[in-house]
């Protein structure tokens, strides 16, 4: 019933992935924005209470002209003229109407959230025509002591069919590094009244790269064109050779992942380590830039409250644990987060970081948490923090936006793609800007409440932090960097939000190098120097007064209600 993911806890549901227009939803647009290269609305994001509220306003409106308002037709055909909708609008660099649209409905069949979806999909198949719709049902295959049972597909097909949807492949989940054997793919077909040919099985691989090329292997790509008849749509030359190069290029990905044998360690320090899904995108940034390094990445999960003295006393073995991972590592990250706990040891790991030289990179709260360290520790101000965590405090060095709302949190933060301006003389000096191919202007997401403090900007300037990223009015500090560090970094955006497999978030890929020795920074910012291509369509990067402007939107589609703004 949500509106989006914005308010749900990291640790129950993974992290909140926010999209370039702001919105906040599942983590798993994220996947589908890093393995398919596209960039998603807040509209690709469907959840009951979106729908819900949709037809509610519309009731109060009076569009239904007195009928009563029932989950059929009006809830289901609100989900159908949603998915029509979203599917015709481009989300790549060409501009054009999507040839084919992927709907994920997640959940379980027969569960009572998903009902009114599902029965908008049995409506959906008679709308669009056969020729445009194809179900892919995705099943669990339990291994039982080595011997791959089908009962429970059986079962879920038999359940799905009495519901109106006839499944055309079924991809059979296999936790295990077994694949499908035959026979219980003919057993699965035999039951469930497919060809063996629409049975494909997904089982364990070494990484979750190699899926799309076991599933292409299966034979899923030329069923696919043969059941929607994609065969229909002209195909440039450009476009085959554009496909190719990205099947070369992800091939070469997948065999270089296998044979690296150099190392490089990651500590990531942060407060919801118990629950790894919560820093998604993180990892798959630590992945993306590491495979670029030609090294094999190992994260040392750090939670931030172990660091603390106070930890040594109650917990002396999860604390010296801690610090061994901390000490050891070759870069240290801390990622973003809310709330005071673990604040301390975040910068604790921070100040050696910065003392050490080892390198370093802040993301959001990681970025605010440096600020206060170096207050703290080379500023003088032992009594600087974030009003965050104490809203008297006299001095704060970090502080609540004054356009925030105060009493809503859903959706009120600065969220999506925003410029950052580099100061002109970074060019000569900043590895980040190098990372950036040398832009002067760079577009990232963001997701936050607070900022430096604007007062304390000349201050903390004039005892050696250098804010080389600001917003365009030259206000809002967004990058830092230390001149004289292996690799200081901070972002008050969330880079990886942008990272692809191919084409690595570059504060991460710094990180990553720079953890790996100063000959492989250097080459990664020649290459990034050369090749660096921002992974958002060119209309998206656009000034802040631009991204700002409420532009009329089309009936259904989603905007903040007013009691939010």
């Amino acid at each position: 019933m949500n509106i989006d993911a914005g308010t749900m806890r990291p640790q129950e549901h993974g992290e909140v992935y926010v999209l370039n227009d702001g919105g906040e939803v599942d983590l798993d647009l994220g996947n589908y924005e890093r393995y398919l290269n596209v960039t998603l609305s807040r509209d690709n994001n469907i959840t009951t209470g979106k729908i819900y509220r949709e037809v509610i306003e519309k009731e109060r409106r009076g569009d239904y002209l007195g009928k009563t308002v029932q989950i059929v037709p009006h809830v289901t055909n609100a989900i159908q003229d949603w998915i029509e909708r979203v599917s015709k609008i481009p989300v790549d660099e060409t501009g054009e109407e999507p040839d084919v649209c992927i709907v994920e409905l997640g959940g379980t069949v027969g569960d009572i959230e998903s009902a009114p979806f599902v029965e908008a999909m049995r409506q959906f198949q008679f709308r669009v025509g056969h020729e445009n719709f194809a179900l892919i049902h995705v099943s669990l295959v339990p291994d039982m002591h080595g011997e791959q049972k089908t009962k429970p597909t059986q079962t879920t097909v038999h359940a799905l069919r009495g519901l109106g949807l006839l499944p055309d492949l079924i991809a059979c989940r296999l936790i295990v590094q077994k694949p499908l054997e035959p026979a219980t793919k003919s057993k699965i077909s035999m039951f469930c009244h497919v060809a063996p040919e629409q049975v494909v099985g997904v089982h364990d691989v070494s990484s979750v790269y190699h899926v799309p090329l076991l599933l292409q292997s299966q034979g899923i790509v030329q069923y696919l064109q043969k059941r929607l008849n994609l065969a229909s749509i002209q195909i440039t030359p450009q476009m085959q050779e554009r496909g190719r190069s990205l099947e070369l290029r992800w091939r070469e990905l997948t065999k270089r992942q296998e044979r690296l044998f150099d190392e490089v360690t990651i500590a990531l320090v942060g407060k919801y380590t118990d629950m790894t899904d919560s820093y998604m995108s993180v990892v798959k940034s630590l992945e993306h830039s590491a495979f670029r390094c030609n090294r094999r990445l190992k994260i040392k999960w750090v939670d931030a409250s172990d660091l603390e003295p106070e930890s040594q006393h109650t917990n002396p073995a999860k604390y010296h644990d801690a610090w061994r991972a901390v000490v050891s590592a070759n870069g240290i990250l801390v990622p973003g987060g809310f709330g005071v706990r673990g604040s301390e040891g975040m910068m604790l790991a921070i100040k050696w970081a910065r003392e050490q030289k080892i390198p370093f990179l802040g993301i959001c709260f990681g970025f605010q948490l440096a600020v206060v360290e170096w207050a703290r520790h080379v500023c003088g101000m032992a009594g600087a923090t974030s009003a965050e965590f104490d809203a008297r405090a006299p001095e704060p060095v970090i502080v609540f936006m004054p356009e925030i709302s105060k009493t809503h949190m859903g959706g009120t933060m600065r969220l999506g793609l925003r410029p950052t301006v580099f100061d002109e003389d970074s060019e000569q000096w900043s590895k980040v800007r190098k990372l950036y191919g040398g832009a002067g202007k760079i577009w990232e997401r963001h997701r936050h409440r607070y900022e430096v403090n604007p007062a304390l900007i000349e201050r903390l300037e004039k005892s050696g932090m250098r804010f080389i990223g600001k917003d365009e009015r030259g206000e809002r500090m967004q990058v830092f960097e230390l001149p004289d560090h292996p690799y200081f970094v901070g972002f008050q955006a969330h880079p990886e939000f942008c990272t692809r497999p191919l084409n690595p978030s570059p504060p991460f890929l710094g990180l990553v190098a720079a953890a790996s020795g100063v000959s492989v920074l250097n080459e990664q910012l020649e290459v990034q120097l050369k090749s660096f291509k921002p992974p958002h369509p060119e209309g998206s990067m656009v000034d802040e007064a631009s991204l700002r402007s409420d532009e009329p939107r089309p009936a259904g589609e989603e905007a903040i209600l007013s009691s939010e703004q």
